[in-house]
């Protein structure tokens, strides 16, 4: 796929949170931040219904980010409700792969998708949920 190139105004206080959102979630530039929070909107729009789904969350994270691991643990326990099991992979030194395997309501498992990828030391999260009913 092509990329097409556009210019954005944005008030000076939305493009200060733009930059403290690339730069808290590890994006390289503006546009990878932006290109990110669409294609989620987008997802979410599709999701955000009632519909029963069995899904997966897969979390890059820095294993040496203050206590990353620690909260992604007690945040899959908190919604253990959903969680049909997670693991962890050690992928190198510093990086550590989760894979979350859920079901439930489709917007459940989006807000929860949200919780997990939005912890600070999280590199990238992604979800992929498929309708089960």
């Amino acid at each position: 796929m092509s990329l097409k190139r556009f210019g954005v105004s944005l008030e000076s206080g939305l493009l200060d949170e733009l930059d403290r959102y690339t730069a808290e979630n590890g994006f390289s530039n503006r546009s990878r931040a932006l290109r990110f929070l669409i294609e989620k909107y987008v997802t979410e729009e599709k999701w955000a219904c009632n519909n029963i789904v069995a899904g997966t969350v897969m979390i890059l994270c820095d294993k040496n980010a203050g206590d990353v691991q620690g909260r992604i643990q007690d945040t899959i326990r908190m919604h253990e409700g959903l969680v049909l099991s997670s693991t962890v992979y050690f992928v190198s030194g510093t990086c550590c792969l989760y894979v979350v395997v859920l079901k439930g309501e489709a917007v459940s498992l989006t807000a929860l998708a949200d919780r997990l990828t939005s912890i600070n030391g999280v590199r990238h999260g992604k979800l992929l949920m498929s309708r089960v009913d």
